[in-house]
């Protein structure tokens, strides 16, 4: 146990004035004019992915023999919702010596220096964890194809973490496993083609055209444009990923008979699960 007397001043200035309670969430009050509305949407989904060690204690004021939350409303009605009860009780860091407009100021001033988690930085965690998605993402990128999953850009690595998770949630392992030959088979590694724009055009081509999309053809044409010209046409065609796809599809379509559709592309793109595809004449 440590002794606050001993600490240093220096010491204890750094040392918030505080103790712990548990109380029940209808003994909170969490309706102050600087707060935030509460979010329906984030506490239905926090609560149906509900995680006690992701449960931070709410931070409180005693003021007038009430307990006024500044920081946590969103958490005491993840809990509520949760529990199924607003006797549920939760952590509380107690403050006994703030004003209104402390609390008001501590409110505004608590995420200036909080640093987010990078995409990088949550992948790795994942990847120690031992979840299952994103080793076997992992895997895959430094084991089969002897890249780097990184936080940095630069060559020999993916640091388009964001992007190869989708791929794997929306279009499933397979297609980013082909993603990735494609784009090694086509590149060989270039630095800008390992990019998020270039990795989730080359998966939603594959998920519009499958065994159609022809490897070969892919690599010899694709082969020939350099990621930076088909990075202008994509800008030229489409904002984001559809622009990417397009531009990817007007180079594999240049001289080659067999030629993809752009209508079967977009729908593709906005299908709906199961649904059955139209009948596509050639663009």
């Amino acid at each position: 146990m440590i002794d606050l007397d001993n600490l240093t001043e220096q010491q204890r200035a750094c040392v918030p004035n505080v103790h712990f309670e548990l109380i029940p969430i209808r003994n909170l009050v969490s309706n102050q004019d600087y707060q935030r509305d509460l979010k329906e949407g984030h506490i239905v989904n926090t609560a149906r992915d509900f995680d006690v060690y992701q449960i931070r204690p709410v931070k409180v004021s005693q003021r007038d023999g009430i307990n006024y939350v500044f920081d946590g409303q969103h958490t005491i009605e993840i809990v509520a919702a949760k529990s199924g009860s607003r006797d549920t009780p939760v952590w509380c860091m107690i403050y006994d010596d703030l004003e209104y407009k402390e609390e008001a100021h501590v409110f505004a001033e608590q995420q200036k220096h909080l640093k987010a988690l990078s995409p990088f930085e949550v992948f790795k965690a994942h990847v120690e964890a031992g979840e299952n998605k994103q080793v076997m993402i992992n895997h895959l990128v430094t084991t089969v194809y002897k890249l780097e999953v990184s936080g940095t850009f630069k060559p020999g690595s993916i640091c388009a973490v964001g992007a190869l998770e989708f791929i794997y949630d929306r279009y499933g392992f397979e297609t980013l496993d082909r993603t990735l030959r494609l784009v090694l088979g086509t590149w060989e590694g270039e630095k800008m083609s390992l990019t998020s724009g270039i990795l989730k055009g080359i998966a939603q081509m594959i998920a519009a055209y499958g065994e159609n999309l022809n490897e070969t053809v892919f690599k010899d044409h694709l082969g020939r444009v350099s990621v930076k010209a088909l990075s202008r046409t994509a800008k030229d065609r489409h904002p984001g990923t559809v622009g990417y796809a397009e531009a990817m599809v007007l180079a594999y379509n240049k001289q080659n008979k067999r030629r993809l559709s752009l209508q079967k592309l977009h729908w593709s793109n906005g299908k709906k699960r199961g649904e059955a595809p139209p009948d596509f004449e050639n663009d």
